[in-house]
């Protein structure tokens, strides 16, 4: 596996997906840092941005009917609504970054992986996964931003999440952040993987 910062000789669409509050925008962060090599997939969104965010870096914003669009002209790897907004991953982009080499990252939900390896059965998909259900829900309540119920939604969708994970083709246990961003990084840069699935500890 190459961590040293240099391209890998083969690229594929990695899909990293997990359970809320198992730390996944974190560890992308961290692969930012170590891999710039990696292209990150930027989703395409109906809903307004944030004052922070910046249109083309934290996601394309547009209207619902540029949206609609695209998903039925077959633009879109995968979408889906959330609280009245639409998210989706455009096709075009993930598709021209393969094309000349840059391995492609893309962070998703459990549904959205599942549309990916509809649309792109070679995608590779890994399981984030915390050190354990206890761990999760410590790390839910340590925001200290939700409600008790809204922990406890959580939890109830992380429960179903963390049921799907045999779906994937590896794990990653993030006990570490920054040893499971090497872990990430080591797979974009090796060859594609077969056979068996497999646990990375």
């Amino acid at each position: 596996m190459k961590t040293d910062g240099t391209r890998p000789e083969k690229s594929r669409l990695t899909v990293l997906s997990g359970p809320s509050g198992v730390g996944k925008d974190a560890v992308i962060e961290e692969i930012r840092a170590r891999a710039p090599w990696i292209w990150l997939s930027i989703s395409m969104t109906t809903r307004k941005p944030r004052d922070y965010e910046v249109d083309g870096k934290h996601y394309h914003f547009v209207d619902r009917r540029t949206f609609e669009h695209q998903v039925r002209t077959g633009q879109l790897l995968e979408w889906a609504e959330f609280a009245g907004n639409l998210y989706g991953t455009p096709r075009g982009a993930v598709e021209a970054h393969l094309a000349v080499g840059d391995p492609v990252l893309l962070k998703i939900d459990l549904q959205g992986a599942r549309q990916v390896r509809d649309a792109m059965p070679d995608a590779r998909l890994v399981f984030l996964a915390p050190p354990s259900v206890d761990e999760l829900k410590r790390r839910l309540r340590g925001r200290g931003t939700e409600s008790e119920e809204t922990i406890r939604r959580r939890m109830e969708h992380a429960d179903d999440e963390l049921r799907a994970e045999p779906e994937f083709d590896l794990t990653v246990v993030n006990d570490s952040i920054e040893r499971a961003a090497a872990e990430l990084v080591g797979l974009l840069g090796c060859h594609p993987i077969s056979g068996n699935r497999a646990v990375v500890h």
